[in-house]
Formats: C-alpha cells, structure tokens, sequence
C-alpha cells in the first residue's frame, strides 16, 4: 500500500514537472516571437553616456540646471549606463530648453489665477561618439500640439501647490520623456 502511494506521488510529481517545463517552453516561444524582449529595452553596445548641462535659450534662469540634474539622475536609476563627463562617452545627450509656459486655466471672478499650467518645451540629440550617428533626436516642430519632449504639470495656488513645486515636477516629467527616448526601437 505504501508502496503504492509513492508511485502515484512519484509520477504526479514527473507529470506536474513535465507540464511546467512544457508551458515554460510555449511561453518563451510565444513571447520571443512576438518581438519582445527579455531585459531593459536599452541597447547592450552602449556602456556610457555625457550629459552636459542644456542650453537655456529662455529668461527662467536656473532650470537648466535642474532639468540636466534630473535626467542624470533618471539615467542612472533606470538605465544600465553609467555617467562620465567629456569625450570618455560612448554617447553624448545634448538638450536645449526652447520655451517655458506658465498659462493661466482658470480665474476667479476677480480675475486671480485659479487654475495654471507650467510647460517646459526641449530640443534634444543623442548621439554615439564612436561612429558619429545620431541614436535619436526630437526637435522642436512648427505647432506647439505636436512637441514632444515636453513636461507640463497644472498647479493650483489656492490649495497650496507653487511654482517651485510645479516646476520640479514638469522637469521631473520632462527628464522621464528624455530616458524613454534613449531605450532600444521596437
């Protein structure tokens, strides 16, 4: 009898066993075929990346260095790349700061702001040192709809948001949209 039970676990065991390294198998397949990927989606051949401070071309002076701070802290939380300064790079991520908005959404019946939005509009390339190939870029297009490297936030002053606050969290979207576009096409 107990002889009996321990066949019957033994070959439950073999069957749940074949089983999952049957559906490990279809998975794998299914999903490598489909074009995903297993890892980051940042490319292998890029070890390092130089992030210089951007270029203002706006009189909001001082964000700058808050938006090249926070894409340097972005790429090294999230990517495998590791920040060196000047030409030891593989890579090079220049930014340009075009236009800083601060609109107005909402009014009260005096005409005091209610309701705001902070936008920060950037030009920025990457590109790999040791070829010369621009690896991605987003410029600047004719419509203000159709930017897209941008961080906007709404704030309302009424319920304690602040500028500062609205601008740390637009650069903090902004840096975001910049590392996303560093990670390898589909």
């Amino acid at each position: 009898m107990q002889q009996e039970r321990s066949d019957a676990t033994t070959s439950r065991r073999s069957l749940l066993c074949f089983a999952c390294g049957v559906s490990q198998f279809v998975l794998t397949t299914l999903l490598t075929g489909c074009g995903y990927i297993v890892g980051n989606g940042f490319g292998p051949e890029i070890r390092t990346v130089s992030v210089p401070i951007f270029q203002n071309d706006t009189f909001r002076r001082n964000i700058e260095f808050q938006l090249t701070e926070a894409v340097q802290k972005e790429i090294q939380n999230r990517t495998p790349f590791r920040l060196v300064k000047g030409d030891q790079a593989d890579t090079l991520l220049q930014g340009q700061i075009v236009q800083v908005r601060k609109d107005v959404l909402g009014e009260t019946k005096f005409d005091d702001p209610r309701e705001l939005q902070f936008t920060i509009m950037a030009r920025v390339t990457w590109k790999d040192l040791r070829t010369g190939q621009i690896l991605a870029t987003e410029e600047l297009p004719i419509s203000p709809e159709a930017i897209p490297v941008l961080g906007q936030t709404e704030f309302a002053p009424e319920v304690g948001h602040s500028l500062a606050s609205a601008t740390q969290d637009s650069v903090n979207r902004l840096a975001r949209r910049i590392v996303n576009m560093m990670e390898a096409p589909w």
